[in-house]
Parts: C-alpha cells; structure tokens; sequence
C-alpha cells in the first residue's frame, strides 16, 4: 500500500462509459468487485439477497449486544484485505498487532495450566521465530528441534508444484518427523484456524501457502489484525457508504433466479419484478449457488463446483458477571477450546465480560444442542481462565456457520475454477475459486480484484490504478 488513504472513487454523477455490469452476491467478493468496477467508469448494480451486505462475516443484535456471527481475522501478509479496509476507510477500526504475540495455554500436563506464547523478534526469517519456538513449553526439546527442521523443509516446497494439492498435510508432517503433540500443539494451533480442517484433512498445497507465506516469507507476515468494531460495522455500513460514493445500485433482499446470454452478446439478470440488462456479469455467490445461476457451457464441467465440500465453524458466546481475562485473546491445546476472543467493548458491553469461542473444523459439534454445548465448553473455560471460576454466567449461546468455508481437502485445487467462465462477458468471485488462498477474507477480496480485472479486460475499460498496489506490498 502507498500511503493508506483510500482512492478517490468515481463521483455517482460524473461521466459513464455506457458500460454496465451486475455483480450477484454482496459478500466481499461481490462488494470487492463492485467497488473495482464501479472505480473503472462502469456502471453498476449489486444484488444482495440477504437484508445485508458482508457475506459470512456479518453482526447482529441480541439485545444490547452487538454480535458477530463468528471471529475474523487476518494477518499482515493479506494484502488484498488491507486494501479493502482502505478503500472503504474502515482500516483504523481493525488494526494490526506491532508483532506477532500469541499466548497459547494448555491444560492437558498432569502439572496443570501452562502459559506459552509465539511470538516474533525483530530478526530476519526464519530466525524470527527461533527465540519463541525454542522456549516454546507445549513441546519437549526433541519436538521443537523437529518443527524447525520441518519449517526448512515447508520453505522448501515449490506452490506452483500441482502435486501438493494430491497429498494432505498430515501425511507430510508424519514423513518429516513430527509427533502428534507436536501437530495438535504447533501446526493445527495455526492451520486449523486459517484451513478450517485439521492436517490430516488438508491439501498440501493449501497448507504450504499459508505456512510459506504466513510464517516463512517475511518476519511481520503472520502479526495478527482483527476488528475492534462489529464487523457490521466494516462489511456493510462502510461497505455499502463506499458502494454508494462510487455511484453503485445496491439492492438488498433481492435475490435473483436467473443469469441469461441474450442473443445480442448482452446479460439479463432476473430478480422478482425486475429482469436488469448488464455487458458483463460477476457471480460472487457461494458455489452451489453459482451453480444454479450459471447458464449451459459456462463451464466445461459444472458439476465440479458440487464437488467442492464445505467445512463448518462453530462459535461459542458467553457473557460473565465480571472481568475474567486480562489479554485480547488466547489459543489453547488439550482441550476442546480453540481460540478465545474479549468481544465485550467490540459488542457495546456495559458491564461484565464477553468472550467468544471461534472453533474450527467442527463437524462434530455442529449440531450439538446448545445445553450440551454449554455442558461442553463452561467447563473448560473454569479450567483455562481461573477468573471463571466464581464468575456468574448471565448469557450462553452459539452461532452456527455449517458451510462456513470450502473443505480444503487435498484434490480441491483442481475443483476451484478461475475468474472467467467459457460465456463472454460473465465472472466468477467467491473465496472458492482459484485464487491460491484457503477460505479467508483474503481469498474472497482476491477472488473478486481478479473477477473485475477480467470484466475490465473484456469491457475494454483501464485498471484503476489503485487496484493491484496491494500485489505490490506483498
């Protein structure tokens, strides 16, 4: 990024090029391309069915509580969302740590809780990380000795290589000398937070690029950013203020059933009581759905997007009487708890304490009842944070995403179709389809840059100029 101010975007009543286009989808992708479009000098129209904009990554009320659906981060090394954050001005309201700096408890040693952390000293790679990892008390010294060994051999690895993505990474870990402490403690404490499935389950390929790139390609990649405000706040009220200053139509609760090529090389795209004519359409919609929409021959083989499995997140939310925890956040290991998040001034809080639970790769607990559930997890946050233990729990419950990503299983990079369809003048965006990221914000930001790039290449409209500068600060 240059200077972290956000482009000028296109007055909505200034000189249009006679270009049209319909993005489908008011996620990041869709807003994502609608934003890089609209920017170009093409006039365009934004189709949400949901009575919001932001996807997956949304908040709601209960109560006095504003709540987000889950816990979202990213790293310094998602370019494509920090310049998302800049372009709808939201960058100041979900900030970067100074370094890397997780606390990681476990509760499994028969000495009980222990305290370690990971972090990164101001050194070149991979020397970063060799303070942390070899203080790091969750491992004994044999194991921390094989992670390192194991990281060179991860740097090693060649992304463009297809055949990463026909092996899983727990396989590859086994063959390079780590324990299965060491993969719960270490490698799934990170991968099953970014993947969204344990190692055992994940591409090879997928999880390569998020250790390479995360942890291995440059010594502030992997510090942590997350909102301090509801992500409502970012991914639909500055979204949509951003969407609106560009000149973009934006409807909400309008959902469209169909996509048709007319004859004249135009698109008509159906919403009830409405069909909209477009040069150029992005379905920014989860796979499925674009699956239904997409016109025969769009694809060679459509029935692979149904192939394309999809992996759950579950999210525990407990509100206390009382401050319990001291730090922002926390990762754990033996135990069923994930990673733990204070949402209370983030949620508008009055009083009390309000942490979430982000639990990943939860295919098992999805479905629980929220009783179990709370039979589950009260527990063993008595057993991670102390301050728990005579605190009073005044609210209990749990948000559900049960196709919350796609499944990074290895095979999946050879499902996930690029931006450009065979039918002229329609796109693709979504964090499913091929842009190298597993299922982040990241993915989707990118999925929709390249959509609009290929729209604008098409249209015969110039790249604005801001619109690839975060490749540059990669």
């Amino acid at each position: 990024m240059s200077d972290g101010s956000p482009p000028a975007p296109a007055p909505a009543d200034g000189p249009r090029t006679g270009r049209s286009a319909v993005v489908v989808g008011g996620g990041l992708a869709g807003i994502t391309a609608a934003l890089a479009l609209a920017d170009a000098g093409v006039r365009v129209t934004l189709l949400e069915g949901r009575p919001r904009l932001g996807g997956l990554a949304f908040s709601f009320q209960r109560g006095e509580l504003t709540v987000d659906n889950g816990q979202h981060v990213y790293l310094r090394c998602c370019t494509a969302y920090r310049w998302f954050l800049d372009r709808i001005e939201g960058a100041a309201l979900a900030p970067l740590q100074d370094r890397l700096d997780v606390p990681v408890v476990d509760v499994a040693k028969p000495e009980g809780r222990r305290l370690g952390r990971l972090r990164r000293d101001p050194l070149p790679v991979p020397l970063h990380l060799g303070r942390s990892l070899a203080a790091y008390p969750h491992l004994s010294l044999a194991e921390r000795a094989a992670v390192g060994r194991a990281a060179l051999a991860l740097k090693g690895l060649d992304l463009t290589d297809p055949a990463l993505d026909t092996q899983d990474f727990g396989s590859w870990l086994a063959a390079h000398g780590q324990s299965a402490r060491a993969v719960e403690a270490l490698w799934d404490l990170v991968g099953v937070a970014t993947l969204n499935a344990v190692a055992g389950d994940a591409s090879l390929g997928l999880a390569a690029m998020v250790f390479k790139t995360g942890l291995l390609s440059d010594p502030g990649a992997a510090d942590i950013g997350w909102a301090h405000v509801p992500l409502g706040e970012l991914h639909d009220r500055l979204a949509r203020k951003a969407l609106d200053s560009a000149g973009v139509r934006t409807e909400v609760r309008t959902r469209v059933t169909s996509v048709l090529n007319n004859e004249n090389g135009a698109w008509s795209v159906q919403v009830p009581g409405e069909t909209i004519s477009a040069d150029a359409v992005v379905l920014a919609v989860p796979q499925r759905e674009a699956h239904e929409l997409l016109p025969a021959g769009a694809l060679d083989d459509p029935g692979r997007l149904l192939e394309i499995g999809t992996a759950p997140i579950l999210n525990v939310h407990v509100v206390y009487d009382r401050k319990v925890l001291a730090r922002p956040f926390f990762a754990a290991v033996g135990t069923p708890v994930q990673w733990v998040f204070d949402r209370s001034h983030a949620s508008g809080l009055k009083a009390g304490q309000y942490l979430a639970l982000s639990q990943s790769a939860a295919q098992d607990e999805i479905d629980m009842p929220v009783a179990g559930l709370r039979e589950r997890y009260l527990p063993e946050l008595e057993r991670l944070i102390p301050g728990t233990r005579t605190a009073e729990v005044l609210d209990f419950f749990v948000t559900r995403e049960r196709t919350a990503t796609f499944a990074p299983a290895p095979g999946v990079g050879r499902l996930r179709p690029g931006a450009r369809t065979k039918a002229p003048g329609l796109y693709l965006a979504g964090a499913w389809t091929a842009t190298g990221w597993p299922a982040t914000m990241e993915s989707a930001v990118r999925s929709g840059v390249s959509a609009a790039d290929a729209a604008l290449s098409t249209l015969g409209r110039p790249r604005p100029r801001h619109l690839f500068e975060f490749e540059e600060a990669a």
